[in-house]
């Protein structure tokens, strides 16, 4: 007889972490805390109505994500801007996603060439700039971003590399808040487009040079202008 796995529900503590965890993950990505700003569980816990433990677990995902710090003897921090932290995820970027892009490529059947063709189609239709969200682009441009970069590399099938991917994206999404700003000499659509083109061409040698200069240019427009301006599209 077969016996079927039922999943516990949450306990209230962990329904706790997660929102204290999603308060502060939106938190940091809106800037409400600058670069190097401690995280102190005891003012977060007041603010929130929770205990240290739940906010605890919750610091602890955000380091995880790369969005904090932790320090030794001296508790949490956003971390803070250098040209050089950006530099090492933009280097380490390029060094990994043309790889998987490539490995997509190869591996990749015809159900990735659709979900990479409706990503693409959501980003190119969705504003990256609205009035009501003031400087930055929009929250839904952003997740339409990620998840046309996401799907043109699931087709590797790696899920190490998948991670590896999500946490690099998370850390430079930081970075591109605190530093980026809007260039109206880059067509940001139409390297996406090229991207596109590429990949379902089965073009792999293109694909992976067309995203190595679509990351070289993000970084070099992030280390080249003072935090803090609006935010460009990368």
């Amino acid at each position: 007889m077969n016996q079927t796995t039922h999943t516990p529900p949450p306990t209230g503590k962990q329904m706790l972490s997660e929102q204290v965890y999603t308060h502060l993950r939106e938190a940091i990505m809106r800037g409400d805390h600058a670069p190097g700003d401690p995280l102190k569980p005891q003012d977060l816990a007041k603010e929130q109505g929770v205990s240290l433990a739940v906010v605890r677990e919750a610091l602890v995902r955000v380091v995880g994500e790369g969005l904090a710090d932790r320090l030794p003897n001296r508790g949490f921090a956003v971390p803070a801007y250098s040209d050089r932290r950006w530099q090492e995820i933009a280097e380490a970027r390029r060094t990994i996603e043309p790889v998987m892009l490539r490995m997509a490529i190869e591996r990749g059947d015809v159900d990735w060439e659709a979900r990479v063709r409706a990503a693409h189609h959501r980003l190119a239709r969705t504003p990256a700039y609205q009035p009501q969200e003031g400087e930055h682009y929009t929250s839904a441009w952003a997740e339409a971003h990620r998840l046309f970069h996401r799907t043109l590399l699931e087709g590797c099938g790696n899920l190490v590399l998948l991670e590896t991917f999500d946490r690099m994206w998370t850390a430079s999404e930081l970075a591109r808040r605190w530093s980026a700003h809007r260039n109206p000499h880059r067509d940001g659509a139409l390297e996406h487009r090229r991207l596109e083109e590429a990949a379902l061409a089965r073009d792999a040698d293109t694909a992976a040079r067309v995203l190595t200069q679509h990351l070289t240019q993000t970084a070099t427009g992030l280390t080249e202008h003072p935090q803090r301006e609006p935010a460009d599209e990368a």
